[in-house]
């Protein structure tokens, strides 16, 4: 059982969650578990939000996230229930962890054995196998702490951290400087630089603008490992969304909320095909700034146009979902290509937004893994291309672009697919908006930026509206699937403290 406040004051309260991502699943979850009467509405006709499934002609694709990271919160998040996550799914740790190819020609390995690892640091650097292992060292520390103390607590103002045990448990962590400051005191090798920074992507976020902190992703990806769940990301959803409806939870697909009106104790949301649910509270877990600008009037709004003009997204992305026959090989089920120089690729998506012209991007092939995500003799696979939020997306942009990834496959893998695809789909900028409301089509959220992480992001609890509250990727501690699920306890824990 983990620590979480308090949550019995909301016993027997009526609460309507908009929004069925990962965030407003776990929040929905805590909250049944309470004693409250949950209903949540989810817009698609799927629950999951990001983490939807396609399937089409005996392929599945996991059509967003595909990384199962960070094992700990999801058994924590399940022990706070007395389950456990293998009730509900099977893990399998994959071994290589992730193929790196770049550009050059050269092919990497990361595995879960940390001496083969170690070796392979150093072969491209004398003395940075070593390193490695210094980098590690702190890599944990910082996770152990920062998770403990900085994650699972939501730090809501900066007199929060002026505390003296904060301040006993931040010292000796990475909280001043960029990953990049922080990584090249360790590497000077480009392609090692690379390796302990790809994870930024999983942030939305690039080397020069992401806090040093985050250099707790390399113990996440080196010492806990990298798992496929059983049925993919959409399998770890089937299993929150079981969770929830032993709890209780009352889930509504097909319910797009239209607006919120009303206060604490008498909301009204009311869904655009007219009906209506009437709560004590509400949670968003949609967008953010679709909640604000679309679904409340003007005068309970916090934040206004200037501010959401004026944060920093996220990617968004360019993703092909591609059904082939035959196999991939050299492909693992996770792959990564990239450019030796990756700046300019950051630059197109941070400073001078642009369709990249040398793209990094991943590739994942679950199918390498699991056998029912394709037919036989057929492979199952997606490629992710990072691009700026906002971008221009027309047909015309995407079948050059699909051109452009599908040359780059082959030239720096050797898998052509060209004339093998027999499935394909297209998901991009304008699809993340219009699917699930996101502003500027990011994929993920609001980046997390110098300034746009902890108490720097939107609040959890609406300043000009008594008992509505948000969740998810937003929010704090941010993005990513584990991020989401702690989301949800931190909300719920808001939610109690304000009613106690």
């Amino acid at each position: 059982m983990n620590s979480v406040s308090d949550l019995q004051s909301l016993d027997g309260s009526d609460i309507v969650v908009i929004g069925g991502g990962f965030g407003g699943l776990s929040t929905a979850c805590y909250l049944a578990d309470a004693g409250a009467d949950v209903t949540l509405l989810e817009k698609n006709g799927q629950l999951g939000g990001r983490a939807s499934r396609l399937e089409v002609d005996g392929f599945r694709f996991d059509m967003g996230p595909s990384w199962y990271l960070m094992p700990d919160v999801f058994e924590r998040f399940f022990g706070y229930f007395d389950h456990e996550p293998s009730e509900y799914y099977e893990l399998e740790r994959l071994d290589p962890h992730y193929r790196i190819f770049f550009k050059d020609g050269d092919r990497v390995d990361m595995v879960p054995d940390l001496e083969e690892n170690r070796t392979t640091f150093e072969s491209y650097e004398p003395g940075a196998g070593e390193r490695f292992d210094e980098y590690l060292r702190k890599s944990k520390k910082n996770y152990e702490v920062g998770m403990e103390h900085f994650v699972y607590e939501d730090r809501t103002s900066v007199s929060d951290y002026m505390d003296i045990n904060v301040a006993k448990n931040a010292r000796g962590l990475s909280l001043i400087g960029s990953m990049q400051d922080h990584v090249e005191k360790y590497f000077e090798h480009p392609k090692l630089q690379q390796i302990m920074q790809y994870t930024l992507v999983f942030l939305g976020g690039a080397p020069n603008n992401t806090p040093a902190l985050y250099n707790l992703m390399s113990h996440v990806d080196f010492n806990m490992g990298v798992y496929y769940p059983e049925n993919g990301v959409g399998g770890v959803v089937d299993g929150v969304v079981e969770l929830g409806e032993e709890l209780g939870v009352d889930f509504r697909t097909n319910a797009p909320a239209a607006e919120i009106r009303g206060r604490e104790g008498a909301f009204v949301t009311r869904t655009e095909d007219g009906r209506e649910f009437f709560s004590d509270y509400v949670v968003s877990d949609a967008d953010y700034r679709h909640t604000e600008m679309e679904l409340l009037d003007e005068q309970k709004r916090q934040y206004d146009a200037d501010y959401w003009d004026s944060r920093t997204y996220a990617p968004s992305a360019f993703l092909l979902y591609l059904g082939v026959e035959g196999d991939v090989d050299p492909l693992e089920h996770h792959s990564l290509v990239l450019p030796t120089d990756w700046d300019d690729h950051f630059e197109t998506i941070f400073e001078d937004p642009a369709w990249p012209d040398d793209p990094a991007y991943y590739l994942c092939v679950p199918s390498q893994t699991d056998d029912d995500v394709a037919p036989d003799g057929h492979s199952n696979l997606f490629a992710l291309v990072p691009i700026a939020a906002g971008l221009e997306d027309t047909p015309e942009l995407r079948q050059k672009y699909r051109d452009l990834v599908l040359d780059d496959i082959a030239t720096n893998t050797g898998v052509d697919l060209r004339d093998r695809i027999v499935v394909e789909e297209r998901f991009c900028v304008s699809d993340f908006a219009d699917r699930y409301n996101s502003t500027q089509g990011t994929a993920l959220g609001l980046a997390h930026t110098l300034r746009q992480t902890a108490l720097f992001r939107p609040s959890h609890r609406s300043s000009a509206v008594d008992g509505l509250y948000f969740t998810g990727s937003f929010t704090t501690p941010g993005i990513g699937v584990p991020m989401c699920l702690i989301s949800g306890q931190l909300t719920a824990e808001a939610m109690a403290d304000s009613v106690a």
